[in-house]
């Protein structure tokens, strides 16, 4: 049997061994390499987390008009340069920005139209379209402009009625009211500047500066006009070449500034002799556009080409119902200033001497009775001698001459 004094030392010896195989106790400080160890840890395992997703950049969908039209993103990518070479951004009362600004795309669209897709060709015709409106400030030619009414009046008028809730702007030109076409069309620039004016009054009227609605590029476009060129009564049928200048320089203007912005154009009361003018217009419009040309004889039928509902408000000269143009149209502002330079007042004449009076006098009578002796000879007319063909050839010149805008 054991010794219980052996067995309490026993116990006792094996309660004093364990603290020499516990661990150190939790209030012991602990050293520098211990408290260290972790952070050296964390920095060795940091480079092999990601960090490449954190700089990423979202991609950006592009808008789907410009992914339905490649070439109108590739027209958006020069519009940069061209501004920056040009110095100017409006166009129709449009600031071009980018893709993201509905009226910007809505005019890149219509010089691509204009140009068939051919983004180069569209780069080249914005560029001379903002150039121009840079140098001559069409906007303000129709707020402030003030064009001679001697010259320019009863020639244009603006009317804007609404169709499906939107503007129909109808530009009409009465060239019948020219009243000297050597004044009118004398200077050409003038005129177009005039007649620029008109047109952008129209421009405002389409509000395509409003635009919240991309246009298809191959579908229907909201913001064009009608025009119409009356004829009836033109005097100016053997066409001087300041008509032609001033004519062929709207054509050239109007081409280069202001494409897609017609729905349809109306020759009323055309002359066949003006065949030449559309023969003219076809070397320089595209042909999107000369398709929209409609010759009419008769001005009065213009009216059947349009619904109903608009009838009602054309002009009554026009086959309409609505008042006539001088009623309710709007102008470019004229002035009543006189075409022609004011004349001189005339001088008094100078008033002889009776002595002078007297010395001239029988010279004059001289002369009478010497022109009284002499026999009066006959003018032979030259229309009877006349050479075979001459009358032909005559006529053909006749019709290079004629014609009007």
């Amino acid at each position: 049997m054991s010794d219980p004094v052996e067995q309490t030392e026993k116990r006792e010896g094996t309660a004093e061994e364990k603290p020499t195989e516990t661990p150190i106790a939790p209030d012991t400080n602990p050293t520098q390499e211990q408290v260290e160890e972790p952070k050296n840890d964390v920095a060795a395992t940091a480079p092999v987390q990601p960090e490449a997703p954190k700089t990423e950049e979202p991609k950006v969908e592009k808008p789907a008009y410009l992914t339905k039209t490649p070439a109108l993103g590739e027209f958006f990518d020069r519009l940069p340069s061209i501004l920056t070479t040009v110095g100017h951004n409006e166009m129709w009362g449009v600031s071009l920005k980018d893709y993201n600004d509905v009226p910007t795309v809505n005019v890149l669209i219509k010089f691509l139209r204009a140009n068939e897709g051919n983004v180069k060709a569209a780069e080249d015709q914005l560029s001379k379209a903002l150039k121009w409106r840079k140098d001559v400030n069409p906007q303000a030619l129709a707020e402030s402009g003030k064009y001679s009414a001697a010259k320019y009046g009863g020639l244009g008028y603006l009317t804007t009625y609404e169709e499906n809730g939107r503007p129909l702007v109808f530009t009409w030109n009465i060239y019948g009211a020219v009243k000297d076409a050597n004044a009118t069309f004398a200077n050409a620039d003038e005129f177009v500047q005039w007649r620029a004016a008109l047109m952008e009054l129209a421009v405002q009227d389409l509000k395509m500066k409003d635009a919240t609605e991309v246009i298809d590029y191959d579908g229907e476009d909201p913001y064009q006009m009608i025009q119409v060129h009356d004829y009836l009564n033109v005097k100016f049928m053997r066409m001087d070449p300041a008509v032609r200048t001033a004519t062929k320089k709207v054509i050239d203007v109007f081409a280069t500034s202001y494409p897609e912005l017609l729905r349809e154009k109306y020759f009323v009361n055309v002359p066949a002799i003006m065949g030449w003018m559309f023969s003219a217009m076809k070397l320089f419009l595209s042909r999107n556009t000369t398709r929209k040309f409609h010759p009419i004889s008769n001005g009065a039928n213009l009216a059947r080409e349009f619904p109903p509902a608009l009838v009602e408000k054309l002009p009554k000269v026009y086959g309409g119902k609505g008042p006539e143009l001088k009623e309710n149209a709007r102008i470019v502002p004229l002035t009543e200033e006189p075409v022609a330079a004011k004349e001189e007042t005339p001088k008094e004449p100078v008033q002889e001497s009776p002595k002078e009076a007297a010395k001239e006098e029988p010279v004059q009578e001289a002369a009478k009775e010497e022109a009284a002796k002499e026999p009066v000879q006959e003018e032979t007319p030259k229309a009877e001698p006349a050479k075979e063909g001459s009358t032909k050839d005559s006529a053909k010149e006749e019709p290079a001459k004629d014609g009007a805008q």
